[in-house]
C-alpha cells in the first residue's frame, strides 16, 4: 500500500526520530511511504490564535500539497489530523471537492494502524517495564481514538500498561492556552504527572507530542521519575 506521511511542526522541529520511526514501522507493514518534500504546516497554531484568514492560506497549501492521488495521509499527531478533519470544515466550503478528498484520506498513526490496516501488533516491539497512557484531547474528543493505542500498547512484548486515573483530563498544553495562561497550565500539567506517578509506571506515553512537549518540561523541572515516551517511539524499540 502507498501512503503519504505528513509530519507536525513539533516533531519535525523537536522530535524528528519519531518521524524516522513512524517511516521504519509503516515499512515494516509493507507500506510504500511517500515524504512530500514541499510540505509545512496544517494551520492549526495561526487557527488556533484567531487567524483564520492566515490559516486557510497555510491550508489551502496543504490541499494543494496532498492533492495529487488518492493514498492515504498519515500523520504521528492528532491534533493536526483533528484540524484538517474539523476546523478545515470552518475554513472552506464543505461541498469543496479538495477539502472534502483531502478529509476522507487523513489518519492518525495508531488508527491507520488498527482500523485500516487491521494490524494491532508491531513484531519485534519490546519494551520492559510498566506504563500508563495519555488521551491527548485532540485524540480522545477531535478524533474518536481511544482504544487503537492501548490495542498497540497491549502488545509490546514485556510492557505492562496501567490505566491513568483521570484519563480524559487535559494535560494542560492546549496550545496558545499554555501561553496565555502558564500558571494554570503548569497546575494542569503537575496533576497529570502526579496521576500518572501514582500508578508507579516507569513510562508516560501518549500519541501527541504537543502534550508529550509539556509534560517532559515539567517532569524535567521538578525532577519527576517518571519517562515520557511518544507511542511510535515505544512500537520501534527492541527491533
Amino acid at each position: 500500500m502507498k501512503v503519504e506521511i505528513f509530519i507536525p511542526c513539533f516533531i519535525d522541529q523537536f522530535y524528528p526520530q519519531t518521524a524516522v520511526n513512524m517511516v521504519k514501522i509503516l515499512e515494516k507493514l509493507s507500506c510504500e511511504v511517500n515524504y512530500n518534500l514541499s510540505q509545512t504546516c496544517c494551520g492549526q497554531p495561526a487557527y488556533n490564535a484567531g487567524y483564520s484568514q492566515q490559516a486557510k492560506k497555510i491550508a489551502e497549501k496543504f490541499i494543494k500539497d496532498f492533492q495529487n492521488n488518492d493514498d492515504y495521509i498519515v500523520v504521528p499527531s492528532a491534533s493536526c489530523v483533528g484540524m484538517i478533519r474539523n476546523a478545515y470544515a470552518h475554513l472552506f466550503d464543505k461541498n469543496s471537492k479538495e477539502y472534502f478528498a483531502i478529509q476522507q484520506r487523513v489518519f492518525e498513526f495508531t488508527e491507520f494502524l488498527v482500523d485500516i490496516l487491521k494490524v494491532e501488533k508491531i513484531e519485534g516491539a519490546k519494551l520492559e517495564g510498566t506504563a500508563t497512557y495519555h488521551d491527548s484531547c485532540s485524540a480522545l474528543r477531535e478524533c474518536q481514538i481511544k482504544e487503537a493505542p492501548r490495542k498497540l500498547l497491549s502488545n509490546v512484548i514485556g510492557l505492562e500498561l496501567l490505566e491513568l486515573p483521570e484519563n480524559e483530563t487535559c494535560c494542560g498544553f492546549g496550545g496558545t492556552f499554555a501561553v496565555k495562561f502558564p500558571a494554570i497550565s503548569v497546575a494542569m500539567a503537575e496533576q497529570k504527572i502526579d496521576n500518572a506517578t501514582s500508578t508507579q509506571a516507569q513510562y508516560l506515553i501518549s500519541s501527541d507530542a504537543s502534550c508529550l512537549m509539556h509534560l517532559e518540561s515539567y517532569v524535567e523541572k521538578y525532577k519527576k521519575n517518571i519517562k515520557i515516551m511518544h507511542l511510535i517511539d515505544v512500537l520501534a524499540e527492541g527491533w
